[in-house]
């Protein structure tokens, strides 16, 4: 004789779409990712400005033309 299979039936709740979760969860992760962009950019233009300054020629140097002021 051929056994039957058996089934066993699982009782489980029907799943539902969390909309609210999915619009907050996004704009949590959009807030950190431009928070992160900003201090990023920040430090890199602070960088960026203090090098220039920091290596600046004078302002008259040889290449410059002298005007002869002596009247």
């Amino acid at each position: 004789m051929a056994s039957t299979p058996l089934v066993t039936w699982i009782k489980v709740e029907k799943p539902t779409f969390d909309l609210i979760g999915v619009v907050l969860s996004s704009l949590k992760l959009t807030g950190l990712i431009v928070l992160a962009a900003l201090a990023l950019g920040g430090m890199l233009g602070a960088v960026l400005i203090r090098r220039r300054r920091r290596f600046l020629p004078p302002p008259l140097d040889e290449t410059s033309l002298h005007l002869d002021t002596r009247a």
